[in-house]
């Protein structure tokens, strides 16, 4: 299945499939940790990711409470949750506005198995 996978490079700062994934995870589940878990990433590497966001907008987009005897959490800010919709829509637009073309480079592709006699990929 053909998809267009999305990238918004902002100087150092960029926001994309994974971190838009792990921002909707967040939402879910209230917990960083819970997020990464079903993304298959340490916890160390959602923080730093949720840092890495709340550091580059001028609002954070998460915001986190410490565990203790009650554990902590986190949720999306009203900044988090705005540009988590501002960047599906950007991703819905880009696919619209690319259909016609994507689907003629999916025309022109070679079909899976042909041309290859030697049965090697």
């Amino acid at each position: 299945m053909t998809r267009l996978r999305l990238r918004i490079l902002f100087g150092d700062a960029m926001l994309g499939p994974g971190k838009a994934e792990l921002l909707e995870r967040i939402r879910e589940t209230g917990s960083i940790a819970a997020a990464g878990r079903q993304m298959d990433m340490s916890y160390k590497r959602a923080w730093m990711l949720v840092e890495e966001m709340n550091d580059a907008f001028q609002a954070p987009l998460v915001a986190s409470t410490r565990g203790g005897p009650g554990g902590g959490g986190a949720s999306l800010t009203e900044a988090g949750a705005e540009v988590l919709r501002l960047y599906h829509g950007i991703v819905a637009t880009a696919q619209q506005a690319t259909a016609d073309d994507i689907g003629a480079l999916e025309a022109m592709l070679r079909a899976p198995g042909a041309g290859d006699m030697s049965g090697q990929k």
